[in-house]
């Protein structure tokens, strides 16, 4: 038969509770960490990186397509053949630019998924 005892609840958690503290318990008040091996950095987060790298590699080359093309419409091709699809390459100057921008943003802000949790936890804004 099964017992009807409701006094006792979860014996397991109240014979060995959890006491592991967060890092940030430690803190001393006033301490702002901001040191890389702090385990809510964003620089220890490949996504970071790579979306750093994203941002100033590949689209500031599709920035870099769209200022040729302006300055190629202001000023005429120079020495250069003159039978350049201009419009062609400012929108794909504009897709590099804004693909490649929106991939390297988005993983900045996965990268810093954990900063923010850390933040929302104990209210820092450091």
């Amino acid at each position: 038969m099964a017992s009807t005892n409701y006094a006792v609840a979860d014996q397991a958690s109240e014979s060995f509770p959890d006491y592991a503290p967060k890092l940030h318990h430690s803190y001393i008040e006033g301490y702002e960490p901001n040191s890389l091996g702090a385990p809510h950095s964003s620089l220890e987060r490949s996504s970071t990186w790579i979306g750093m790298g994203l941002l100033l590699g590949p689209a500031l080359a599709g920035v870099g397509i769209m200022i040729w093309v302006a300055a190629t419409w202001v000023w005429g091709p120079g020495v250069g053949p003159a039978d350049y699809n201009l419009p062609l390459l400012f929108g794909i100057g504009v897709a590099v630019a804004v693909a490649f921008a929106v991939a390297g943003f988005g993983l900045i802000f996965w990268g810093r998924r954990y900063y923010r949790e850390y933040r929302k936890t104990t209210g820092r804004v450091n």
